[in-house]
């Protein structure tokens, strides 16, 4: 019966590992069909990039490789076009940009998260109100305000829409919540400013979370396209979006996608060297922000 035992639980261990076996390789599968899917776009713009022009108007049917790459694109990306500038021009925005508005959540979610005056929760009601504004409306609004105010073709012009956002701001509080109130209240017994406090305090505990939002702030300054096309018309304050759009239409009687391509690799690298270094930090962030308790 003892021999009869063992066999049984030797059979019944096997049949467990050959299921875990499989549902792992199920999972790698999957998962390596998801991933091809995701990075097809990524390698079909660094493909498309490195074709020449006539080789690529000449395809009518696309090509999944190429036996005569080319780095001309990238020359004729920044000859065509001011790209350089327009890089420089995203790089002021983006970092301006990103530091005003951290100063501006940080703290608006402290005095959310900490403070107490008269009317704070209908206040934080009629924020978070505002995020079902679509954003077509926001933009037309902050478009007529700062045509107003003459600031059209204008880093100011550009920037001043960007400095808040009523989401970060939500992420923060929650963040700056689960800081124990006894370290606020022992704070001010020893004299501690309020933002000395938040400094001291509350920012370090909370760097997971600005850091998150940083980066979130900085890949979605470099991505933005829809405001700088609309508020500027003058080269000297173009960004990359802007520049993207003149490769596109600066083909020879067509639209020149491959130095366009090219173009988009050059700005994609910073944003994906970004994420890459810090993406342990985005997910810990984002993480501990949704986080109660």
């Amino acid at each position: 019966m003892a021999n009869t035992d063992r066999i049984d639980y030797g059979k019944i261990e096997k049949r467990a590992r050959t299921r875990t076996g499989i549902a792992r390789t199920v999972t790698y599968v999957l998962l390596v069909f998801w991933a091809l899917i995701v990075l097809f776009p990524f390698y079909w713009m660094l493909l498309t990039s490195v074709k020449s022009y006539g080789a690529y108007n000449s395809e009518y049917i696309p090509k999944f490789f190429t036996l005569n790459p080319t780095l001309l694109n990238y020359a004729d990306a920044f000859t065509a076009v001011s790209l350089g500038r327009y890089l420089w021009n995203t790089l002021i925005f983006t970092l301006v940009t990103t530091g005003v508005m951290l100063a501006v959540i940080t703290l608006a979610a402290f005095a959310f998260a900490r403070l107490e005056f008269r009317g704070k929760n209908m206040a934080f009601v009629f924020f978070l109100s505002l995020m079902m504004i679509p954003n077509e409306l926001v933009i037309i609004t902050n478009f007529v305000t700062i045509t107003n105010m003459n600031l059209r073709n204008t880093f100011p012009g550009l920037i001043l829409p960007s400095v808040t956002s009523v989401f970060y701001i939500y992420l923060l509080k929650e963040n700056f919540e689960q800081i124990p109130d006894s370290l606020y209240l022992a704070a001010k017994v020893d004299g501690t400013s309020d933002l000395k406090y938040l400094l001291k305090v509350m920012v370090p505990i909370s760097k997971p979370t600005l850091v998150t939002v940083t980066i979130l702030k900085v890949i979605e300054c470099w991505n933005s396209y829809v405001w700088p096309r609309l508020i500027t018309d003058d080269p000297d304050y173009y960004l990359v979006s802007n520049g993207i759009q003149e490769i596109r239409e600066n083909g020879f009687g067509r639209e020149n996608i491959p130095a366009m391509m090219a173009a988009v690799v050059v700005i994609s690298v910073p944003l994906i060297v970004l994420f890459l270094i810090f993406r342990n930090k985005i997910m810990a962030g984002v993480s501990r922000g949704g986080t109660k308790g």
